[in-house]
């Protein structure tokens, strides 16, 4: 089938552990066009970022937010969008737990926040649980963080039966 590609975004995140013991979590969001394009009397060459987003947080092992610094280099509407970023701040004090998104969106949806640095804000916060895995798993006395967050790893399924055996909580699943 013949198609023209018109519209690209890139989400690339990097996760850091500093010195100091924290760990910094930064994310971009890069949306682009295949095509040459004016709007609101701004003139992007085929590939230049319409929107260019980057939001950093800093956390802890017990995943409280202790710094949050978003910026749009590149933004559709100057002027206007720029009110954004500093509204990130206010992820500082918020938790990555359960709740953590609906939390999100109520503070920062809509006529709150920007809808990419938004967006980004989910990203961010799994590879949070990415950065710090190996180090959180590393003693098998404590629950991995991870169990019950996905289907593969329910706690009455076959994949914590076999590789989590101390914490299947189920009869149904079996191991093959």
């Amino acid at each position: 089938m013949e198609r023209d590609l018109l519209h690209t975004r890139r989400i690339e995140i990097h996760g850091y552990k500093r010195a100091d013991g924290l760990y910094d979590i930064e994310g971009t969001l890069t949306d682009t066009k295949a095509y040459d394009r004016t709007s609101n009397g701004v003139v992007r060459r085929a590939g230049e970022p319409i929107h260019a987003m980057k939001l950093r947080i800093t956390l802890g092992k017990d995943f409280l937010i202790t710094d949050a610094h978003a910026e749009a280099p590149s933004l559709p509407y100057a002027g206007h969008c720029d009110d954004a970023p500093p509204v990130y701040a206010k992820l500082i004090g918020m938790t990555l737990a359960p709740g953590f998104m609906r939390e999100v969106r109520e503070r920062f949806g809509g006529v709150k926040g920007c809808t990419h640095l938004t967006e980004l804000i989910g990203a961010v916060a799994t590879v949070a649980f990415q950065t710090m895995s190996e180090e959180l798993n590393a003693s098998n006395d404590a629950r991995p963080f991870q169990l019950d967050g996905c289907i593969a790893l329910r706690t009455d399924g076959a994949a914590v039966q076999r590789f989590y055996p101390a914490w299947y909580r189920g009869g149904a699943a079996k191991v093959e």
